[in-house]
């Protein structure tokens, strides 16, 4: 009995003394510990420390909105736009690297109002090509949405500063161009900065086009003369129209763009090859020898994965440009490729062309992206050939001519018809 009596004593002063000390502990944070904060507000926002900060509270809250609207109204007009809010923003680029509040739609926006059925011109254009920008306006004369890429940096900060400069000495670029802006540390986030200009574009046809090239032909024109039969294409989502692109075989005769040709039969007597003539997989399945005798559109027939060419489309429905890819490479072929696997037929135009101006890349920096996008793009086709065959089974797609082109591009694929087999047995 002493025993038992001894162990309930020595629980008691335990659990006892347990208590105590945990009675003294709570009491000691309560002291060390600062009250909550008379300016710190349910929600976590933060309040001025006095009704003298209230105004520079409120005005840091709207800084952006602010500033959005001076760009905006700094020329004597109002955004007309709506944009989009931030949950749909991040929806939209969930998979970029930056946040969606970096993207700031009509920083500036256009003051001419374009016909719907207009070709708006999709570009992305970083502060050393502000120039190229403006002379694109000039020379287009139609609407143009650019994604523009600016560091946030010192170095952004006077970038800022040149772009509120052009905008205001050139009436151009005041008439056709809406500026979206993205402040942030990723450089060469391509195909988001392609996404964000196709996004905003305020007509429904939209010309995916780097800044560079020069504009030679005045193919909204030839858009009006196409037979039905493809306009219906076009319009229904199952047609991209395809720009011709050209450059100098002397890289010093494509510096001048006021020299360049403005017609089909000026242009076959200049000395000019095919753009990037060097690397044929990227523009040879646009036919260039069939190009100089076409006088009608053509469908392109001899599809390549590395194909990358400049077109027309629709906007709405067709493919949006996957963002995993950063940097030099494959960056345009993947978007090029979705359209070409999501059904959408390529047809050259046989009058219209464009021009590279001639600049110079860095190299080493190209090498080496190019290289690791070259590894995700091989990855990347298999699992878009997987992911469109189910979609078109799914949709029941996959005996129509909707799924031609998957059919027999992905058929090059190892183990593609297998797979296929596969799942067609088990659904």
């Amino acid at each position: 009995m002493a025993p038992s009596k001894s162990i309930k004593y020595l629980l008691f002063i335990y659990v006892a003394g347990s208590l105590f000390y945990a009675t003294f502990h709570v009491l000691q944070l309560s002291q060390n510990s600062p009250p909550v904060p008379r300016h710190v507000r349910p929600g976590g926002r933060i309040a001025p420390r006095s009704a003298q900060d209230e105004p520079m509270f409120q005005q840091q809250q709207h800084v952006l909105a602010t500033t959005t609207t001076t760009a905006a109204t700094h020329r004597g007009r109002q955004q007309q736009q709506p944009t989009l809010n931030d949950l749909t923003m991040s929806k939209v680029f969930y998979s970029s690297m930056g946040s969606q509040k970096n993207v700031h739609p009509y920083f500036f926006k256009s003051k001419a109002t374009h016909s719907n059925d207009d070709i708006t011109i999709a570009t992305l254009v970083t502060p050393n090509r502000f120039h190229v920008l403006s002379r694109l306006a000039t020379n287009y004369g139609g609407p143009i949405s650019a994604a523009i890429h600016i560091s946030n940096t010192d170095d952004g900060q006077d970038a800022l500063t040149e772009l509120y400069q052009l905008m205001e000495n050139s009436p151009d670029m005041q008439q056709h161009v809406d500026v979206h802006l993205i402040i942030d540390d990723y450089d060469r986030q391509f195909n988001m900065w392609r996404n964000v200009a196709k996004l905003f574009a305020q007509t429904e046809y939209v010309m995916m086009l780097d800044v560079d090239f020069h504009v030679c032909t005045k193919f909204p024109s030839s858009l009006r003369l196409l037979a039905p039969d493809l306009k219906q294409k076009l319009d229904s989502g199952r047609a991209a129209l395809v720009v011709p692109a050209f450059e100098y075989l002397d890289q010093q005769d494509g510096e001048d763009w006021r020299h360049f040709p403005s017609r089909k039969d000026q242009l076959m007597q200049q000395p000019i090859d095919m753009f990037h003539r060097s690397w044929t997989r990227g523009h040879g399945s646009t036919n260039y020898t069939k190009w100089y005798q076409a006088t009608e559109p053509y469908k392109v027939v001899d599809y390549n994965y590395s194909y990358e060419p400049y077109v027309i489309i629709k906007k709405q429905g067709t493919p949006w440009c996957d963002e995993r890819f950063i940097g030099y490479g494959a960056n345009k072929a993947a978007c090029l490729y979705e359209i070409y696997l999501s059904g959408i037929e390529y047809w050259v135009l046989p009058n219209d062309f464009i021009i590279h101006q001639t600049h110079h890349y860095p190299e080493q920096t190209r090498n080496k992206e190019r290289w690791y996008n070259r590894k995700l793009y091989t990855n990347f086709r298999e699992e878009l050939c997987l992911r469109y065959a189910r979609k078109m089974m799914a949709d029941g797609e996959w005996e129509t001519a909707r799924a031609d082109n998957l059919k027999v591009e992905c058929a090059k694929i190892k183990g593609f018809a297998t797979t296929i087999q596969r799942i067609g047995e088990v659904e």
